[in-house]
């Protein structure tokens, strides 16, 4: 019956539902895995980045980009689509230091996100979005670290630690049995690192894992050397 339904995505199903937004879940579903880790001092978001051929340049190509100074975020799901909103957000966040001269609080940064990703939701000959986001930030005003997990329906959800892509019900699992409330960021990121390990096919290294953390200081990616430095510790 559904399958009746699965095509224009501004149709409800007779059960409620609407297909397209499942199938964009599924996309993300099967995405690469993606972890974030709210520390008491600051956020760590970390993800697999593996090529498809050993002839890439992997260092061309960032999953963890950064928004303002302050926010940056990683996807799972369809590398195209996070592009499209990377810029979006970039703009968005531009648009209200103009208005407000004031940096763009995480919460109005998702908010805004959320609402571009739900207008795909409800419009013709449009289709969601294949990606889930995980936002990064620190805030200023607050002093205190937050992370957001926004999804292709417009749902959004602030997080302390959670995992999304490929096996995101054993990271999920894994950080559950792992986290605590008074978790450092040195050790969130061992953390980030050994929950992207449960689910890793082959040898984990600096080129096909990235990782940003958020502290007061803003928002970095970390170098292929750090991580290095990470993976070695933990090892």
């Amino acid at each position: 019956m559904s399958e009746r339904y699965s095509f224009s995505l501004t149709t409800f199903s007779p059960s409620g539902k609407l297909v397209q937004i499942e199938y964009a879940l599924s996309a993300v579903a099967a995405g690469a895995p993606s972890v974030g880790i709210k520390a008491t001092n600051g956020v760590v978001l970390a993800t697999e980045k593996k090529q498809k051929s050993v002839l890439y340049d992997e260092h061309s190509v960032h999953k963890v980009e950064m928004i303002t100074k302050n926010i940056g975020m990683v996807y799972s799901g369809m590398g195209p689509d996070y592009r499209v909103l990377v810029r979006n957000s970039r703009k968005l966040a531009q648009q209200y230091y103009l208005t407000y001269q004031e940096p763009i609080p995480t919460a109005q940064m998702v908010q805004r996100i959320a609402n571009v990703m739900q207008e795909y939701t409800q419009s013709g000959g449009v289709r969601p979005f294949g990606v889930s986001l995980l936002m990064a930030g620190w805030d200023q005003d607050e002093n205190r670290p937050y992370l957001y997990q926004c999804d292709p329906s417009g749902a959004y959800f602030a997080w302390k630690a959670t995992a999304m892509g490929k096996n995101y019900v054993n990271g999920k699992t894994f950080l559950e049995k792992r986290y605590s409330d008074d978790l450092e960021l040195e050790d969130a990121v061992h953390t980030a690192i050994l929950t992207l390990k449960e689910s890793f096919e082959g040898l984990m290294t600096e080129d096909n894992i990235e990782i940003g953390i958020c502290n007061q200081d803003g928002f970095r990616r970390l170098s292929p050397a750090e991580v290095k430095d990470y993976l070695a510790a933990i090892a």
